[in-house]
C-alpha cells in the first residue's frame, strides 16, 4: 500500500465515515478544516482529501468500525509505516495478531506478522508490543535476525 492507495480509499469512505457518527457535511467540513464545497467535491469523487486530510480524519476517527475494518484494526501503526521508511519505536502493546494479522514467523518470544488488508509487516516482542513496521519485507526480516540472535 502507498500513500496514494491510502487516500484514495480515505477518499472513496468520507462519506460512510461521516454516516456513522451522524456529521451533517458542515460539522464534518468544521472538525477536518476544510471547506464544506471540498467535501462535498470530495464524496461525489471529483476531488482528494490529499495526505494530511486523510491522516487527521484517521486520527480524529480512530474509533470508526469503518476505519478499522478498512485498514485492519488501528491505523496508527499503517499511518507511521506510510509516513516514515522503516519505522521503529517502542510502540504500546497490541492484542497479539488474533485479528487482522497472520502469522510469518516466530522465534525467541518475537514474531513477525503481516496485515491482511494492507499487507504491511510488523514485529512483535513476547509481550505483544510493536518493535517495527515496514512494507518492506527484508528490511522487517534483517530487523528480526538481529533481535533473535543476541
Amino acid at each position: 500500500m502507498t500513500r496514494e492507495d491510502f487516500i484514495k480509499i480515505i477518499d472513496a469512505k468520507v462519506k460512510l465515515i461521516r454516516n456513522e457518527f451522524n456529521y451533517t457535511q458542515d460539522k464534518m467540513a468544521q472538525i477536518l478544516g476544510i471547506s464544506k464545497k471540498t467535501l462535498i467535491q470530495v464524496e461525489k469523487g471529483r476531488s482528494s482529501l490529499g495526505w494530511t486530510t486523510s491522516v487527521a480524519l484517521c486520527t480524529l476517527f480512530k474509533n470508526s468500525e469503518i476505519i478499522e475494518m478498512l485498514f485492519g484494526g488501528s491505523v496508527e501503526d499503517l499511518l507511521l509505516t506510510l509516513a516514515f521508511d522503516n519505522y521503529e519505536e517502542n510502540f504500546p502493546k497490541t492484542l497479539g495478531g488474533k485479528v487482522w494479522w497472520k502469522h510469518v514467523e516466530e522465534k525467541s518470544g518475537y514474531k513477525i506478522q503481516q496485515n491482511i488488508i494492507s499487507s504491511h509487516y510488523r514485529i512483535l516482542d513476547e509481550k505483544d508490543r510493536r518493535i517495527s513496521s515496514s512494507f518492506d519485507l527484508d528490511y522487517i526480516e534483517d530487523q528480526f535476525k538481529k533481535l533473535t540472535s543476541s
